[in-house]
């Protein structure tokens, strides 16, 4: 083989915490079907690649607070138990469908009970009941590279204390530790939503993100594309960032203008992120790589108007049955409304899948190829997605991934990756200075941080403060004031998570957002509340670790003062 560059998709897997949350419209059943839907069908796509012998290179991010929820024995229970529902779901519609002699339906939801009926013996008997062990053991195989992210998706540009950015990560990468008995190498910043240093209205530095990775022995992240390719934010001076309401909210350590340098950059290779916390000259960097997402291979997915998802023979989501909630439609064409939809055909969608999968296939490869041609470096294209599109959204999208790497494998001008490894081998050669950036709406933080959802940074920002001023305080605690300490931190971290502000800029589920909000702000208060009087509630610490049940090894003293 003498390949030209190389392709690693890049997978990150995340849900709100919702264990023992109850059931439809939200809650535990989140992570049913992501599980159902998502992961068991991806393990089975790369177990069913293992054993043929294809060696391909994959990259996927679980969040802690994912793993912590998929490895939970209760969450385990009520997943074979929403499993048995989909099979007598499934089983009911067969009868149903065989009395009104509708020959379609019928075979579809004998699809539908094959389907299930092998999810659940994957998950009980070739994968022990054991998510996060199958993605481990791919890892141990050198197959896959598992990467970490803040234990709770917290924003961190928006935390308010050093402390908690660093509670956060240094959470996150125990828990992984944890998980799968190893240090993470790279993490998926939450919302991709990463900060220079700057200057707070105090005249103090704070440092840049990548500090806290360096600090903790992460050597990588990712960022959208814009954030590697982009120029100036739009709309902000020279030294100025722009809060939610207009005002200027900080002043960087470098320059805006001087920290994005006016050349080139280009998704295809790696860069080190400068060190920007003394106003260091370019060529200092932190030692923290960054890989920016490729936009043309995101686009041909997540294109309303072209990507493949949208293809009239797969299956469509939004239209379910009125009695079993099964889908048995597929898109049919462009703007066909929801109740003239034809019904599915899986052999055609199986076709489509291999036609997308080799598109797929060339594009990277030609990609790859024009790149070395023009530049003649070894690029890399680093294809960024949301593992739950696949499967969940995109019903087709884990068969779509099964194949291109089948077909990756085969190319040979294409290396297959996983994303530290290439950055092991093809060490960056280039700093740059990266702005202040996330996925979100305008590429900023007004997502997260907006009239609907600015009253929720008030709580946080008072608790951050809180939890570091005990963490300070106690410095030689009793078992019960370490133990109400620890369950603190816990429930700072939950309040922390981004999911909460998102729900309710988006409106997919703003009230159970305000709800699962308030209650981690209300069990926090308490708790911090009996410490500062000196009295602390253990007997509360104790029963909140059993409705959480997370990061059971966390330590309070990392949320000290920094």
């Amino acid at each position: 083989m003498n390949p030209v560059g190389a392709f690693t998709f890049v997978l990150h897997s995340h849900l709100p915490y919702a264990r023992m949350a109850g059931r439809w419209p939200h809650g535990e059943e989140w992570i049913h079907e992501a599980a159902v839907e998502t992961y068991l069908p991806l393990l089975n796509a790369l177990y069913d690649l293992k054993d043929q012998g294809v060696e391909y290179r994959l990259t996927i991010g679980i969040t802690p607070i994912l793993a912590e929820q998929l490895a939970d024995d209760d969450v385990k229970d009520h997943l074979d138990a929403y499993l048995e529902e989909k099979i007598g779901v499934a089983k009911a519609d067969i009868e149903r469908f065989s009395e009104e002699e509708d020959l379609q339906l019928k075979y579809l939801a004998g699809y539908y009970r094959d389907t299930f009926e092998q999810i659940k013996t994957s998950f009980d008997k070739r994968f022990n009941r054991d998510i996060i062990g199958a993605f481990r053991t791919l890892q141990d195989a050198g197959l896959i590279e598992v990467i970490t992210s803040a234990a709770t998706h917290g924003y961190l540009p928006l935390l308010g204390q050093d402390s908690s950015i660093y509670g956060q990560i240094k959470t996150g990468v125990e828990t992984y530790k944890r998980h799968f008995g190893r240090p993470p190498r790279a993490i998926w910043l939450p919302e991709c939503a990463y900060r220079p240093a700057y200057i707070d209205s105090d005249g103090k530095v704070r440092p840049g993100i990548e500090h806290f990775l360096q600090e903790l022995g992460i050597e990588l992240f990712f960022s959208e594309t814009h954030t590697i390719e982009g120029g100036q934010p739009v709309g902000v001076a020279a030294g100025d960032a722009i809060g939610p309401y207009g005002e200027i909210k900080r002043r960087y350590v470098i320059p805006v203008q001087q920290a994005i340098p006016r050349r080139e950059a280009s998704t295809f290779t790696p860069y080190y992120v400068s060190d920007t916390t003394s106003g260091v000259k370019a060529e200092q960097h932190s030692g923290v790589a960054v890989i920016g997402r490729d936009n043309r291979t995101g686009m041909q997915v997540w294109s309303a108007d072209w990507g493949y998802p949208g293809d009239y023979d797969y299956r469509e989501f939004h239209k379910k049955d009125g009695i079993s909630g099964l889908q048995y439609w597929r898109v049919s064409g462009p703007r066909v409304d929801l109740a003239n939809k034809d019904f599915y055909h899986p052999d055609w969608a199986e076709y489509k899948i291999g036609e997308h999968a080799r598109h797929f296939a060339w594009l990277v490869s030609d990609r790859l190829k024009e790149y070395h041609s023009s530049t003649g470096n070894y690029g890399l294209i680093a294809a960024n997605y949301d593992t739950e599109l696949f499967g969940h959204w995109w019903f087709e999208g884990i068969g779509w991934i099964k194949e291109v790497l089948r077909q990756l494998a085969d190319d040979e001008a294409v290396e297959l990756v996983t994303a530290s490894n290439f950055v092991e081998r093809h060490k960056p050669v280039e700093v740059l200075h990266i702005p202040e950036s996330s996925w979100g709406m305008g590429g900023n933080h007004w997502t997260w941080d907006n009239h609907d959802t600015h009253w929720m940074w008030g709580p946080i920002h008072s608790g951050e403060e809180r939890m570091e001023k005990l963490a300070d305080k106690y410095t030689d605690p009793t078992v019960d004031e370490e133990a109400t300490l620890n369950q603190a931190a816990r429930e700072l971290l939950l309040l922390e998570s981004s999911d909460w502000p998102f729900l309710v800029t988006t409106g997919q589920a703003r009230e159970y957002a305000i709800r699962r909000f308030t209650r981690h702000v209300e069990r926090f208060e308490a708790l911090a509340t009996s410490l500062e009087r000196g009295q602390p509630n253990r007997q509360l610490a104790d029963e909140l670790y059993e409705v959480d049940k997370v990061f059971q090894d966390i330590d309070y003293r990392w949320f000290k003062s920094r």
